[in-house]
């Protein structure tokens, strides 16, 4: 069951709020705890509050602070999409999301508005928004001055968007849709929606459009005069009072707003009579433009009746008061009570509730997105506080990203090196990173360099290690750190950033060893495409591994999938798919297909399959239709580390990806390596993981 929902649409004043009141209404039914959240707000809270989060936490009375519901106003998301920093965005909308979702037992998350500067980037960040929240979504359009097929063409093309990035749609509404439509647009839309889409049409409701009479005084700047008591009165109406009397008198409708000039006392009279008269419909109120006031006798007049509408003045003339008015598009707010349980009421009679409550209990988030991903691992990171070392202390990327791992409290860090040159450099870099904070050892003058050397040398002196030859190589902070990993002086260690992956692992291999059952040291990249994370190995230690090996470095890398969250789904790749291939290469991997099915029957795995078969719903479909992998690959095996290597490079520079790793898996103790091209964002992730793993 998912723990929040997504409301979106593509258009501005589409009624949305209509559905977020009574979904929220609807939850507060099944759980206590219901939390509101819209990532992107319109104003600066010291200026103006949203009225859509201001309305629902206080007619709920929601246990949520004001600055908890948003992450960025408009001015400061559209900054950094400017500065080319939407990813800093999502992270820190999900961020926040989290902190809510932790706390409450459903959480109702609604899109922007659509209002003012940037709304070419809206829709792209509102799918982008509900992808890395897992959130399933309620599209809402709005059939307002809409042919039946523009509001169908409009539902199919924002809901097949958003299904195109695979975020599953579970209701879509078309709201604000001429009575005389309604049927026209169900029947139209519904042979057009997935079986678990439900459809809501709901017709226009003036009443919810109306503005009240406290919002026109707001919106026009205008003077109150009169009628204090009923500035809640919704105007759903408006005509110009500049006729004669008897022939005004024949336009006044019920709640109609009354525009006349202030020097028209005869309007006036007039529509105050008409309203207290049981032969006229009861009217909202009147402004009264060209900043003329009545006259002395008419203002006692009005004060000495007992019940007035209200009466606004403005300096205005008629025709721009007018169109004012008529371009005022009504918000629900706080006070207006009738309004909200109108709209929740709306809700309950057009929107199949029991049907949507179904398909949230029964919705289930597949996939997971860089972002998800990455924020996933520093939380699980930080669960269990671990120790890592790293060799190559005087590096300049490496004392960026140990400022980094420091700063958020990720790990304890010792760095290799000698302090008398790593202090001045991170002074120099103006690092914040407090030395204090960290390890900083020099191999030699540590404490414990005898005890090292001596154990190297008892663990290789029956490979011809001598004594002297130990000490050597223990000045050697490959060495160095792998012996602090193996004495459980550090829990694992990250190096490769100016040693060859060869020095790196080394020492692993020598004496921490593989973990028992496993014959191999594979390594996998944790592939960060735009919308998943796929696990790619073995794509930087083996060069051509037996069918035996292959099939357990597609094992440990499901093993590695599950454990970093990640529904492993196998596909062992090959130039060929299922039986249309033959030759040394594909019948290798076949075989080690079936290897993996006889050890691991629990493993979805499909082999041998080609990389567009694995990855493209539609190729998959066509070259293997009843596979469980073809198409939904989380986890590629390559067949050698020359297509491995290669492919993951090819990916990485074409797509943009983020790959994190390698991650090397087998070994006793976590130790894992880096490119001598890595980035600071390399090495940082490269120590989440490393810590992660070291949990086990």
């Amino acid at each position: 069951m998912t723990k929040a929902i997504f409301i979106a649409t593509a258009e501005p004043y589409s009624g949305k709020s209509i559905i977020a009141l009574g979904l929220v209404d609807m939850l507060l039914s099944k759980a206590q705890k219901i939390g509101y959240f819209k990532p992107i707000i319109n104003h600066d809270p010291a200026v103006a509050k949203d009225v859509h989060i201001e309305t629902i936490v206080s007619h709920f009375g929601l246990q949520v602070a004001y600055e908890d519901t948003y992450a960025y106003t408009r001015p400061q998301a559209l900054r950094l999409i400017e500065a080319g920093n939407q990813g800093e965005i999502i992270d820190t909308i999900l961020n926040k999301f989290k902190q809510l979702e932790e706390y409450y037992d459903f959480t109702v998350v609604e899109g922007s508005d659509f209002l003012g500067e940037g709304t070419v980037f809206e829709f792209d960040a509102n799918v982008s928004i509900a992808k890395n929240l897992a959130a399933p979504v309620i599209i809402v359009v709005s059939g307002e001055n809409k042919t039946t097929t523009q509001i169908t063409t409009n539902i199919l093309t924002i809901m097949r968007n958003f299904q195109s990035r695979d975020i599953q749609v579970l209701t879509v509404v078309a709201n604000k849709v001429h009575p005389d439509q309604v049927d026209e647009v169900r029947n139209e839309l519904l042979p057009q929606l997935r079986e678990q889409v439900s459809l809501a049409v709901i017709p226009d409701r003036p009443a919810l459009k109306s503005p009240t009479i406290k919002e026109v005084q707001q919106i026009l700047g205008a003077r109150l005069m009169f009628g204090e008591q009923q500035l809640a009165n919704q105007a759903d109406h408006f005509i110009m009072g500049a006729m004669q009397v008897p022939n005004f008198l024949n336009h006044i409708k019920q709640n109609v707003l009354i525009i006349t000039p202030g020097d028209r006392s005869d309007i006036l009279i007039s529509a105050l009579q008409a309203s207290l008269s049981v032969n006229y419909p009861k009217i909202s109120g009147i402004v009264l433009t060209g900043g003329f006031v009545p006259d002395e006798p008419v203002i006692r007049l009005i004060e000495g009746l007992q019940s007035v509408v209200p009466i606004l003045s403005v300096k205005s003339g008629s025709f721009q008061t007018a169109t004012q008015i008529g371009n005022i598009k009504s918000r629900i707010t706080p006070d207006n009570t009738k309004k909200i349980q109108l709209a929740i009421s709306t809700f309950k009679k057009y929107v199949d509730v029991p049907a949507l409550e179904q398909s949230i209990v029964t919705y289930k988030p597949e996939g997971m997105t860089p972002h998800m991903f990455q924020y996933q691992l520093v939380k699980w990171a930080k669960s269990k506080k671990k120790h890592i070392v790293l060799p190559e202390g005087s590096d300049e990327r490496i004392l960026r990203a140990a400022a980094r791992l420091i700063a958020q409290d990720i790990v304890d860090l010792t760095l290799l090196g000698d302090p008398e040159k790593i202090i001045p450099a991170i002074k120099q870099m103006g690092l914040n990173l407090d030395p204090e904070r960290i390890h900083i050892v020099n191999p030699q003058q540590s404490e414990h360099y005898e005890a090292y050397v001596n154990t190297l040398y008892e663990l290789r002196k029956d490979k011809n290690v001598a004594l002297e030859m130990a000490r050597d190589l223990m000045t050697d902070v490959s060495y160095f750190g792998t012996m602090m990993v193996y004495k459980g002086h550090a829990d694992g260690m990250v190096s490769g950033a100016v040693h060859t992956t060869q020095h790196t692992i080394r020492p692993a291999l020598q004496f921490v060893k593989t973990k028992p059952g496993f014959s191999v040291v594979s390594s996998v990249f944790f592939m960060c495409l735009p919308d998943r994370v796929s696990v790619f190995g073995d794509c930087a230690v083996n060069p051509n591994p037996t069918a035996e090996q292959l099939a357990e470095i597609a094992i440990s890398s499901a093993d590695s999938s599950s454990r970093f969250g990640i529904e492993p789904k196998v596909a062992m790749l090959s130039y060929s798919s299922g039986s249309s291939g033959e030759g040394a290469d594909v019948e290798k991997v076949r075989r080690a297909t079936e290897i993996v099915k006889q050890k691991r029957p629990d493993l979805k795995v499909e082999g041998p399959i080609q990389y567009d078969a694995a990855v493209d719903h539609q190729v998959g479909r066509q070259k293997l239709p009843n596979s469980e992998v073809a198409g939904q690959a989380s986890v590629l095996i390559f067949p050698d580390l020359n297509t491995g290597n290669n492919t993951y490079k090819a990916v990485q520079r074409e797509t943009g990806a983020l790959a994190i790793g390698p991650m090397l898996q087998g070994l006793n103790k976590p130790v894992n390596d880096l490119s001598r091209g890595c980035t600071v964002e390399d090495i940082f992730n490269t120590v989440i993981i490393t810590a992660i793993q070291s949990q086990e």
